[in-house]
């Protein structure tokens, strides 16, 4: 069976669906998110974008402004949110396995059992992001900054982690199982169950 990567690299960036040919309850997606930008901006005809349970697979949102946009439920697998703003943005539960969130910011955005696996999101700002229960196996978390995230329950077995900041994050109960953490910075006095196990001998 084909993996997800190379399912979702075949078409590379051409494979992608612009805003303009999505639509969601209606409107076009490009609709959606001039709507949103106004709103974001206080201006007339403003509308928060709702796209809770929309199909969003394989969307180009590269530098989309998706601040507090509601994302809840939605299918984002293999798109591109690279550079997007996702600040205060509630994706709980979304799909987006294989996305691209390259330098995405997602400050204090709401990720509770999301699933990023196998993700691109080198160099993302998640500070005081919620990732709660989500799935980041295999994703590619290199220069991100997970300062005072909360991760209880997240799933990042396999991730590429170099370079990656956990200082003041809570790590209970995240799954670290083969992940490379020689140059992550981590929590002051964290203890991975191998170094615990090292120093009980």
């Amino acid at each position: 069976m084909m993996g997800l990567l190379d399912l979702l690299s075949g078409g590379g960036a051409k494979g992608l669906r612009k805003p303009k040919n999505i639509r969601h309850n209606g409107r076009t997606l490009a609709e959606i998110l001039e709507a949103h930008e106004n709103f974001c901006l206080g201006r007339d005809g403003g509308v928060r974008a709702d796209l809770r349970d929309a199909d969003l697979r394989l969307a180009d949102l590269h530098y989309a402004n998706l601040t507090g946009a509601l994302l809840a439920g939605a299918n984002l697998s293999g798109a591109s949110l690279r550079q997007a703003k996702l600040g205060r943005a509630d994706c709980t539960g979304a799909d987006l396995r294989g996305a691209d969130l390259r330098n995405t910011d997602l400050t204090e955005s709401h990720f509770p059992g999301a699933n990023l696996a196998e993700a691109q999101a080198s160099g993302i700002e998640c500070f005081r992001c919620d990732l709660s229960n989500a799935n980041l196996e295999r994703a590619n978390l290199r220069n991100t900054n997970f300062r005072a995230a909360n991760l209880k329950g997240a799933r990042l077995a396999g991730a590429d982690m170099n370079v990656t900041i956990l200082r003041e994050t809570d790590l209970e109960g995240v799954d670290l199982s083969g992940v490379d953490l020689t140059t992550t910075l981590m929590p002051r006095g964290y203890q991975s169950n191998a170094k615990k196990a090292a120093a009980d001998h």
